[in-house]
């Protein structure tokens, strides 16, 4: 994951560690994220949803980088703003990419967030953009939960 902390792949500790933390963040404030699944093979092709981030909530996705370029992104975080708006009744919600990560910030763009400020979080320079409750077209965006 080219811009995800240094880019480093993890080992099976590090996923388990990473496992955790998404379950306790479910516990904590009723909202994480998901696995995203292929549609027909059923097969794990990266995760995504709400966390917290410094008590505001913000969109994440991460895919395996085969599936760039396919609309997951997109389409998981369309899902995860409208969960976020319509199921938490949250009021703003925010995303950050790094600088030079076109993608990610044409996929904020996609959605209808703006461009809100340059920040840093935990040491890394980032691009931070939001959008409100009432900027938001859910369009067809689903998302199924199993519990």
């Amino acid at each position: 994951m080219r811009y995800v902390g240094e880019g480093d792949t993890v080992d099976r500790e590090e996923t388990d560690k990473a496992l955790q933390s998404i379950i306790k963040h479910w516990a904590t404030h009723g909202f994480g994220r998901w696995a995203a699944v292929d549609r027909v093979t059923n097969e794990f092709v990266g995760f995504g949803g709400l966390r917290s981030l410094l008590g505001t909530p913000e969109v994440v996705y991460h895919f395996a980088t085969a599936q760039w370029g396919k609309g997951l992104a997109t389409e998981l975080a369309r899902a995860s703003l409208r969960f976020g708006f319509e199921e938490r009744s949250f009021d703003r919600i925010v995303a950050v990419a790094k600088p030079k990560n076109a993608a990610s910030i044409h996929v904020m763009e996609k959605l209808g967030m703006h461009y809100e400020m340059h920040t840093s979080y935990y040491s890394i320079e980032v691009i931070q953009y939001e959008i409100r409750r009432e900027e938001f077209k859910p369009e067809n965006s689903t998302y199924r939960l199993k519990i």
